[in-house]
């Protein structure tokens, strides 16, 4: 009786996770704000503004969609791994992925996205090299590398786990 009560306390405790997702919400509305920020600002320079500085701006967009995309996908994926199922056949109009990834798809997915938008303030970096020390483009540079490096280890581990039994993931 104490066991399976304990194991009912547990498993409801993932309901906890709740004001971590109103969080996610929450920054998702913050990226909202300032691509609409940034989109209005381009808009009402656009004369006045060089071609680098069209391209640097631009990057700056892509950055905060990637990241906000990051967020959604860390939203529905864990959500649906963690909290509670979501069922499929209820939301026909759902792109599969909201939930169909498993935790090993989620990882992959998650430094994928870290990667493209490291590289992203790297490109940002490098177009702006007045702006930047050698030091910092060291770090950038350093820094995306060890996500690459994080990532095909990632990869690489997730593989031999699913050859070698499949629960890698």
């Amino acid at each position: 009786m104490p066991k399976t009560t304990f194991e009912k306390l547990l498993f409801a405790c993932r309901w906890l996770l709740t004001p971590f997702y109103v969080a996610l919400v929450v920054t998702l509305v913050a990226l909202l704000v300032k691509v609409v920020m940034r989109a209005y600002g381009l808009a009402i320079n656009i004369q006045s503004l060089s071609e680098e500085d069209v391209i640097l701006a631009a990057l700056g967009v892509v950055d905060l969609t990637l990241t906000a995309c990051l967020v959604v996908l860390v939203v529905f994926s864990t959500y649906s791994n963690f909290v509670a199922r979501i069922e499929p056949t209820e939301h026909t109009d759902w792109p599969s992925w909201m939930v169909g990834i498993d935790f090993g798809e989620l990882k992959l997915k998650l430094i994928a996205s870290i990667i493209a938008i490291a590289s992203i303030k790297l490109l940002e970096a490098y177009m702006n090299l007045d702006h930047e020390t050698n030091r910092e483009l060291m770090w950038q540079t350093g820094i995306l590398g060890a996500f690459v490096g994080t990532a095909l280890f990632v990869g690489i581990a997730d593989a031999v786990g699913n050859a070698f039994g499949g629960h890698g993931k």
